[in-house]
């Protein structure tokens, strides 16, 4: 294997960690439920992606042909991690998660949370 192809593959793979290493600070340090969401969703899609794009190199230059399982395994995680951050989100909003004063666009959660309970005029 060259030389150029392992650097490629070591920094993607180092790139990969170090933005899931980002998404799992931020999981552990955000304030509140909807800020923690964000930040595991968004690095997983990344980091695995890099990591997976990382592995497709490494083992095409190996075997000699391209492998596609990885390209099956981040179609998979391309689909299923935004999906699944938003029906968190929605369970949330259902049930009237609190959020911290500097979150943004609370006045649009309070105006989804309406207009799924349109009788119920309490204050979140």
């Amino acid at each position: 294997m060259s030389v150029f192809v392992e650097v490629v593959v070591s920094v993607l793979i180092v790139f990969g960690s170090f933005v899931m290493l980002v998404g799992s600070v931020g999981l552990a340090k955000l304030p509140d439920y909807f800020t923690r969401l964000h930040a595991p969703t968004k690095a997983s899609t990344l980091g695995v992606a890099c990591i997976l794009i990382a592995s497709m190199i490494f083992f095409s230059v190996q075997i000699g042909h391209v492998n596609l399982k990885e390209v099956l395994i981040s179609m998979f995680l391309l689909i299923t991690a935004p999906v699944a951050a938003h029906m968190l989100a929605k369970a949330g909003l259902h049930y009237k998660v609190k959020m911290t004063e500097p979150t943004q666009n609370q006045d649009l959660a309070k105006k989804a949370y309406l207009q799924q309970h349109p009788g119920d005029n309490t204050n979140k």
